[in-house]
């Protein structure tokens, strides 16, 4: 199965996440640093690189939901339903972290708000990658070249 959304064959989907994760990360690091050193460009950063990583995001979303919406029952959609789920549920908690801190700035809520929406991508991106590395979502075998053997896909037991 291919992903609906794709480019020459490339799935856009995952060319885009990295944008979220890469800015969302980066954002709960410089709220680490400014928590250490009480430097108030570290609280600016992470509020920019979060709103960068919220934009992110919903651009990511697209063309995953698409590709979700084309899959067939199986479990790899079962699981891409929780992924997409648990992605909401990160941009809800991003969105609420980048709002609180716009109206009342730094403090505990919004970094804990940042430490919860880390975690809700990490256990993400392992449902991902069990959808692509253990389902086969969104890969495309291809044929063998001349002289191998036929490629097939081994399922986990």
């Amino acid at each position: 199965m291919t992903a609906k959304v794709n480019i020459a064959g490339h799935p856009v989907h995952p060319m885009l996440v990295a944008f979220p994760i890469g800015l969302w990360v980066f954002s709960l690091a410089c709220d680490i640093v400014f928590r250490a050193t009480g430097n108030a460009v570290w609280d600016t950063v992470a509020l920019y690189t979060m709103g960068g990583g919220i934009i992110g995001a919903v651009a990511a979303a697209l063309p995953g939901f698409f590709d979700l919406l084309d899959m067939k029952e199986s479990a790899a959609k079962r699981i891409g339903l929780g992924h997409a789920l648990l992605n909401i549920a990160a941009l809800v908690l991003f969105v609420a972290s980048f709002s609180v801190r716009q109206s009342a700035g730094p403090g505990t809520v919004p970094f804990i708000l940042s430490i919860l929406g880390v975690i809700t991508i990490m256990v993400s991106g392992w449902l991902g990658g069990s959808m692509v590395y253990l389902h086969g979502a969104a890969v495309e075998l291809g044929q063998p070249q001349a002289g191998e053997p036929p490629r097939e896909w081994k399922k986990a037991a």
